[in-house]
């Protein structure tokens, strides 16, 4: 069962695990400082975005290395198992989550957003790479962030089209060549400060071209884990979807990998 949930995950970029109690103790737990986390004023000045209808909230939850919290369990379950067992990856430490809240009417274009920005964010879901970060005043993509995994934990309930996390399927094969060839001829010691941002969005160009786009809706008590590598955003919310109070909350945790840039681009 492990070795087709791993072919599965290799082939699709994503797998999604049923709910189960362990995985909602630890909601359980998380919810109420993730919440407080997006009331800080210090953190909503930071990463409110999207016009106000987008909490960002990078690496604000306060969890410990085995993603404990307030007193509560360590994060378990059969998605931990399955990127341990199944990927042969470290989960543990885990980075600080990241609290990601979307509420109604997302996105909203922000003041100083150009419209070529926004209609990327409303109409390809903002789709981006994980790990690719801009450096300097041109904004150019370099991997800085090399990580294992995207582990995916939803906080709250939200019907299927209130803003749900979509992927590209297959993607991360697209991307994993692409890059390849971009980082071609440069030393692996280099590939951190190596300039991909062409390579990297004729990639996505290709993707949108070649790869199925899914809508990944789900509850508390579930997990999704994501590719490295695979292309990822969040859908508009829709007229007239409903979700808790709170909006559609989603912790994610993306440890980062000891063997650094050159593991992230060549692992499978």
């Amino acid at each position: 069962m492990t070795l087709g949930l791993k072919e599965d995950f290799l082939r699709r970029g994503w797998l999604e695990f049923p709910a189960e109690p362990e995985v909602e103790a630890w909601v359980h737990h998380a919810l109420p400082a993730a919440l407080g986390a997006a009331r800080d004023a210090q953190h909503r000045r930071r990463w409110l975005r999207a016009g106000g209808t987008w909490f960002a909230g990078v690496n604000v939850l306060p969890n410990g290395p085995q993603g404990q919290i307030g007193g509560g369990p360590a994060l378990g379950g059969a998605a931990v198992g399955f990127i341990r067992d199944a990927l042969g990856l470290a989960v543990f430490p885990l980075d600080q989550g990241q609290v990601s809240i979307t509420y109604p009417g997302y996105p909203r274009c922000e003041p100083d957003e150009t419209p070529a920005s926004f209609g990327y964010r409303r109409d390809r879901d903002a789709a981006h790479l994980d790990g690719l970060l801009p450096v300097g005043p041109r904004r150019r993509r370099m991997i800085r962030e090399p990580h294992g995994f995207i582990l995916g934990l939803p906080l709250t309930m939200a019907e299927a089209d209130a803003a749900p996390l979509v992927v590209w399927e297959g993607s991360h094969r697209v991307i994993a060549a692409a890059l390849s060839r971009a980082l071609a001829g440069h030393p692996p010691d280099q590939w951190a400060d190596t300039d991909v941002t062409e390579a990297y969005h004729a990639a996505r160009r290709e993707v949108f071209a070649s790869c199925r786009r899914v809508l990944l809706p789900a509850r508390p008590g579930q997990a999704t884990v994501l590719h490295r590598l695979v292309l990822h955003g969040v859908a508009p919310w829709q007229e007239g979807a409903r979700a808790a109070p709170e909006g559609r909350a989603i912790a994610y945790f993306r440890p980062q990998l000891a063997g650094g840039v050159t593991d992230w681009l060549n692992l499978p």
